[in-house]
């Protein structure tokens, strides 16, 4: 793949009004649009794009965070010549993190694929993903039939198999009751802002995204609880995965077990699974100090899956 002369200038049409995107873009996205749910909800879609975009990559963000967080390896593959476009997730961007079923996550993804499909007709798809995104699209390359959407290939980022902090077993029934009688209720849970990257700039702006409302530090109940069974899931079919899987685990991760994510990652037909592990990263790997290594060896798997 050989990369484009960029245009930084954003990219908005003439006959689309620009104060809604002048509001909400505050991550060097090129343009702005909105994917309508289901059930009547609007999710902002965040979009970096080069002028002639080689393929698109469509990411879905992590538990308690929001879509500017892939403004990092947004940046990096637009002067590459490929388009990234992220949505926020819905039950985010509020102060406690709630989903009624985590098949909502599912729904609105297999939604944002066929917008994704839509607005990039012509162009190879990636699916990105990072910690409960990962968990996401791991049900979704499962159970979906992907192949409608042109998907050429994954690449996840610390999936959320499992929980690093450990808890007592008793704990684990007690938030699946409480997410049905109490689904509200705050899990109580240790601040670890500080331990998702190594770069402390980045681990400011997480901050200031806290006080800006943009990031949660509260998982509800029936978040948890709903996690709780996505995870299980997984761990009862991740022999059926069948595409191609880029897979970033990181070894020093406070918030997804290593451990568990390299076993059930290593269940998956070889064939089928490219493997990069950093034993020093913290849980964010797309926002690590090393991240130009592992965003070039993305960009040269994604071109042999675009060459192939």
């Amino acid at each position: 793949m050989k990369p484009f002369t960029i245009n930084l200038k954003k990219c908005l049409p003439a006959d689309r009004p620009n104060t809604y995107e002048r509001r909400h873009m505050n991550f060097s996205e090129t343009r702005m649009d909105v994917l309508r749910t289901a059930d009547g909800l609007s999710l902002d879609i965040h979009i970096w794009e080069p002028e002639k975009p080689e393929a698109i990559i469509l990411a879905i963000h992590g538990g308690l965070a929001h879509a500017g967080d892939y403004v990092t390896p947004a940046l990096f593959f637009k002067k590459k010549g490929l388009a990234t476009a992220a949505y926020d997730l819905r039950g985010h961007k509020q102060e406690k993190t709630f989903i009624k079923d985590f098949r909502l996550f599912h729904e609105d993804t297999e939604l944002f694929l066929g917008w994704g499909r839509k607005e990039y007709q012509n162009l190879p798809i990636f699916i990105m993903a990072h910690s409960m995104g990962s968990l996401i699209v791991t049900h979704l390359g499962i159970k979906t039939a992907i192949d409608r959407f042109g998907v050429k290939g994954f690449i996840m980022s610390s999936p959320y198999y499992e929980n690093a902090v450990k808890v007592s077993p008793v704990m684990i029934p007690m938030v699946k009751i409480m997410g049905r009688l109490i689904p509200r209720m705050v899990i109580p849970s240790p601040d670890i802002t500080d331990l998702l990257t190594h770069d402390k700039a980045i681990t400011r702006r997480h901050r200031e995204d806290e006080q800006a409302g943009l990031r949660s530090a509260k998982p509800t109940m029936r978040f948890g609880s709903e996690l709780l069974k996505a995870q299980k899931w997984v761990k009862e079919n991740i022999t059926k995965w069948h595409h191609p899987l880029f897979a970033v685990v990181a070894g020093n991760d406070h918030v997804a077990d290593p451990a568990e994510a390299e076993r059930l990652l290593k269940r998956i037909n070889k064939k089928h699974l490219t493997y990069l592990y950093h034993k020093d990263n913290y849980h964010e790997n797309y926002n690590e100090t090393n991240r130009e290594e592992t965003f070039a060896r993305i960009y040269d798997w994604i071109g042999t899956l675009i060459e192939s």
